[in-house]
């Protein structure tokens, strides 16, 4: 994973970078002031059967330590989202596969004061094409709740292709859920997925990757 992670990725005002310990007061600041914008999407953990301990909910330096770890086995890329030098979101490239399949999926959540800008559509493209370009991946994927609309338009703006139901396919705020499937494969987006957006969503700006 050296040649694609720890890396910081720019468009405009849009930042993807690596998740920081650092970041604790303004990672918790933002879910506290979105706790109720998110709730209804934020993954939870089933009943378990009697006398098996289901665990505390982590701590913010065992959630980063764990993340980190992901990332230093290869299996996962944890972002911050900033605007503006700003913290205002998450994105996590996770379940990376390498092998016959070579495929990973995303998920992200924003602040609510900012939803809307254009900012995650453009977080999303950045990951999708460092995941192709830079890691070597063949397909990216994205799992929904039907209900979650917001989350929904960005990966229609950007044209991921919509490849059904996956029926109670997650535990989220406090049972199982269906999910929308969403995918892409890099045959689909010979141009990259930034260039693409840029082409139908926002005014092109120069991306970088350091």
């Amino acid at each position: 994973m050296s040649a694609g992670w720890p890396v910081e990725l720019r468009d405009g005002d849009v930042v993807l970078r690596p998740i920081r310990y650092r970041d604790q007061k303004s990672w918790q600041e933002a879910s506290r002031r979105n706790r109720d914008w998110l709730r209804r999407w934020e993954a939870t953990v089933p009943p378990v059967p009697p006398g098996r301990d289901a665990g505390r909910r982590p701590t913010y330096r065992q959630m980063v330590r764990y993340l980190r770890g992901e990332a230093s086995a290869g299996r996962m890329l944890p972002f911050v989202v900033q605007h503006q030098g700003e913290l205002v979101g998450q994105l996590t490239v996770g379940g990376i596969t390498w092998g016959s399949m070579c495929s990973a999926n995303i998920g992200y959540w924003v602040d609510e004061a900012v939803a809307g800008r254009g900012i995650m559509p453009t977080a999303v493209a950045l990951a999708v094409d460092h995941c192709f370009q830079a890691l070597g991946l063949h397909r990216i994927e994205v799992c929904i709740r039907p209900e979650n609309r917001p989350s929904r338009r960005v990966v229609e703006k950007l044209g991921f292709r919509s490849e059904g139901v996956r029926p109670r396919y997650l535990h989220i705020d406090g049972d199982w859920r269906d999910h929308l499937v969403y995918a892409l494969t890099v045959e689909e987006i010979p141009e990259g997925l930034l260039s693409r957006w840029h082409a139908v969503g926002r005014p092109p700006t120069r991306a970088t990757g350091q």
